[in-house]
């Protein structure tokens, strides 16, 4: 029985699976996409994102940590520069994986996993600027951090005083205005 048994044999030794992942994982960071079998390309994606995650981090630990695991000085560079790179903000989710249907020699299900960020057409914010999301937790800024955003010039200091006047004369104006209509209507 196999209960709680959660890895994916592939019909394969643990050393010949080894290396098929590995050399799996050598081509797809090579080329970013390849298409395989969805069994070998779920069980590819639990074996590399956790390289590219020691990739985010670059130092010689992490390096020979990844050398272990895909043993190709080309695909560690490469993992360790352009894809890192790009990545570098994802907090995981590094690649994907798209069911292309059925293989017509022998029906097995195949599917393309590529990188996320390396493919512009499934990004719908590929052409945009990142904003930092805006929460409402934050509650109101205190007088420092809003002193710190603005610059210290005197005339836009002087102009916001002369302003501010006139803004609650006119917020006076708009407190009066409906409660005059609501006693024009009591008074009908």
């Amino acid at each position: 029985m196999r209960h709680g048994d959660k890895i994916n044999n592939l019909g394969r030794t643990a050393s010949h699976r080894r290396a098929l992942l590995a050399n799996l994982a050598i081509a797809l960071i090579e080329h970013k996409r390849i298409v395989t079998t969805l069994a070998k390309a779920k069980a590819l994606r639990l074996y590399i994102e956790p390289l590219v995650t020691k990739a985010k981090e670059n130092t010689t630990h992490q390096r020979r940590m990844v050398f272990s695991y895909l043993t190709n000085k080309e695909a560690v560079t490469e993992l360790f520069g352009p894809i890192a790179e790009k990545v570098g903000d994802r907090p995981g989710g590094y690649v994907r994986v798209i069911k292309m249907g059925f293989r017509r020699g022998d029906g097995a299900e195949t599917a393309m996993i590529e990188f996320v960020d390396f493919n512009e057409t499934y990004q719908p914010n590929a052409g945009k600027e990142k904003r930092a999301k805006r929460t409402r937790r934050g509650g109101r800024k205190s007088s420092a951090a809003v002193a710190e955003e603005t610059p210290a010039t005197a005339p836009v200091v002087d102009e916001v005083a002369d302003n501010s006047a006139e803004v609650a004369a006119a917020e006076e104006a708009a407190t009066e205005a409906p409660a005059t209509e609501e006693n024009k209507e009591e008074q009908a």
